[in-house]
């Protein structure tokens, strides 16, 4: 609705509206308010500082002049690869085991969580003991049992690599058959009854009926895997220490010697901020994943 205005009369502004915050609203920042604090305080803040120290061309002139970041480099994608894809192919193999309906399986079910839920430290420093080559259980069980002497499985680079993605297989694979166990166990039955009326074999129904179904559950599940897997650390340098001779370095670990045995901490952030460009893209198609899911 137009509003006429005599001539040569001024218009008055109107006084400014003041903003009135409901109780909902007030108690609604109160409540956010120490959350978004603490996250800028704990993730923003050291993520923001540990950038600005690796941001120097000279920290990256020195880490990619160091052959052992090169290797080290290798060795990561060796591990992302063998680790990872042989832990949740296993954890598919498994998870159909356990899906079985006797009495038993829950029992065991619960034994072979039992690596998972253990601390990585004692873990760790177990399987340290058993691959000693002079005096570790397996050696000793080869000497007894067959006379015999073992390899040297932490003193060879390539076993001790080896050893170093078995151990962490073996850490982490209980917790992906979980996964994909829920996410078996989710699959309505109607579909395996129908199939069975249908004549298909137990290889026909996995193809046709179990795989279409854990599909998607099995590539989110890789993604998460790879980037939890880049950062792991305790595997590494728990089991070797990137020994023998600096050679099962990854860059979890590399960086570490960086920062701290050498005090070179600038060069220790890049050396983690190497793994960006590897890191970043996974995480924007995970969470587009997640969020395709939830839309």
């Amino acid at each position: 609705m137009a509003v006429s205005v005599a001539p040569g009369r001024a218009v008055e502004a109107a006084p400014p509206r003041r903003v009135r915050w409901s109780g909902e609203t007030a108690w609604g920042v109160a409540f956010v308010t120490p959350y978004v604090v603490l996250f800028a305080a704990l993730v923003v803040w050291p993520v923001a500082y540990g950038l600005w120290l690796g941001a120097s061309p000279g920290a990256f002139a020195i880490l990619f002049a160091d052959p052992i970041y090169l290797e080290s480099a290798w060795n990561t994608v060796v591990f992302l690869a063998f680790a990872v894809n042989l832990k949740l192919f296993l954890a598919l193999l498994l998870s159909g085991y356990l899906a079985q309906a006797r009495p038993w399986i829950r029992w065991l079910s619960v034994l072979f969580l039992l690596p998972w839920a253990v601390p990585s430290i004692p873990t760790i420093f177990s399987f340290r003991w058993m691959l000693n080559s002079e005096w570790g259980m397996l050696n000793g069980l080869l000497w007894e049992l067959f006379g015999i002497e073992g390899p040297w499985w932490l003193v060879d680079p390539q076993l001790a690599f080896g050893s170093v993605i078995f151990v962490h297989v073996w850490k982490y694979l209980p917790f992906w058959t979980l996964i994909l166990l829920a996410g078996r166990m989710a699959i309505p039955t109607d579909l395996y009854e129908a199939a069975t009326i249908d004549g298909a074999s137990p290889l026909q129904k996995f193809l046709f009926v179990t795989w279409p179904q854990l599909k998607n559950l099995y590539v989110t599940s890789t993604l998460l895997s790879t980037i939890w897997s880049l950062g792991d650390f305790n595997s590494v340098y728990l089991l070797t220490g990137g020994g023998p001779a600096e050679k099962t370095h990854v860059l979890a670990t590399l960086g570490i010697r960086y920062a701290f045995n050498l005090h070179q901490i600038d060069v220790g952030v890049a050396c983690v901020m190497t793994a960006l460009p590897f890191l970043v893209p996974l995480v924007v198609i995970l969470i587009r994943r997640l969020g395709g899911r939830v839309q």
